[in-house]
């Protein structure tokens, strides 16, 4: 049999690898900041002073980890993150996906106003004070559940569940009904295992942000050390390097480690503690990223 092609033309051959080379360009720019904190926090702090790296360690050393992981608060800090984040994102996602839910039924008590007040809290909002003195009336200040209860309810991603929602067969739904299914019964047993796509795209949103905050911890528990987080841990810590290093240079003294190990700068406290407040978000996102591509193209092509 023949083989028949399209014959590529010398000028688009060179389009190609002009495109390959430019991408690849853009990917190159893209990683390789995050590369350098990384390649930085391996190398050994009394080189990199004066020949910082490029693209491997100057001195390959663990002492920046071995250090941080001394400080006070440290494990604590991350495990309140990772407290927060588990049950703020299953608790956000429960809710808003009802809501969502909720909001495509007709028969829902009010259902138009509340939904235009929901959309009309993306563009308005209390402030500050009047935030701060809410919390306070409901006892919430130095409480655990300040980070959660708040961001229960996200009218952004109630909007793209809702989309999402819409977008499927009202036969699945009916026949549920006609065998006296309920709302909830509907919500959990058919709703719910159709739309992973878009519940794991809320779940990066809701996660990511639970992680990455740092303000309410700043504002809200301010008289409870047993509540900070890491991203707020990481705050104190770049606001204090210097003084974190020396800090760091004398525990190591007393505790007989050599000079060399004991050598740490602020830059390398700083971006150690990026790498490891950064980690656990670049290995989750890997395992969600096809459904979170997928539940915001169908959110996209039905709004």
């Amino acid at each position: 049999m023949k083989r028949t092609g399209i014959k590529t033309s010398p000028s688009r051959k060179i389009f190609q690898v002009c495109n390959y080379i430019l991408l690849l360009a853009i990917t190159l720019i893209c990683i390789y900041p995050f590369w350098y904190i990384v390649i930085y926090t391996f190398s050994d702090a009394s080189i990199v002073d004066v020949n910082p790296p490029v693209f491997l360690p100057r001195g390959f050393s663990l002492a920046n980890y071995k250090d941080i992981f001394t400080l006070d608060g440290f494990f604590h800090s991350m495990w309140i993150s990772a407290l927060r984040t588990v049950v703020g994102t299953a608790l956000s996602v429960l809710v808003c996906s009802f809501l969502g839910y909720m909001f495509t039924k007709d028969e829902m008590p009010g259902k138009k106003f509340l939904y235009r007040f929901l959309i009309l809290t993306m563009y308005i909002n209390g402030g500050l004070i009047s935030t701060y003195i809410v919390i306070k009336s409901y006892g919430l200040l130095n409480n655990f559940w300040v980070y959660i209860i708040p961001m229960l309810i996200s009218a952004y991603n109630i909007v793209l569940i809702k989309t999402y929602v819409e977008q499927l067969p009202a036969s699945l739904e009916e026949s549920a009904r006609l065998d006296g299914a309920g709302y909830v019964t509907v919500f959990t047993k058919i709703i719910l295992p159709l739309s992973k796509p878009i519940i794991a795209t809320v779940a990066v949103f809701v996660a990511v942000g639970h992680w990455n905050s740092w303000f309410d911890n700043h504002i809200y528990t301010r008289g409870s050390e047993d509540l900070t987080t890491l991203q707020y841990l990481l705050y104190n810590y770049l606001n204090e390097a210097q003084r974190l290093a020396d800090q760091i240079k004398n525990t190591s003294n007393m505790n007989g480690v050599s000079q060399m190990m004991a050598s740490i700068s602020p830059k390398g406290v700083r971006m150690t503690i990026t790498v490891l407040a950064s980690l656990p978000i670049f290995m989750v996102y890997p395992f969600m990223q096809k459904y979170f591509v997928k539940g915001i193209m169908v959110g996209a092509v039905k709004g």
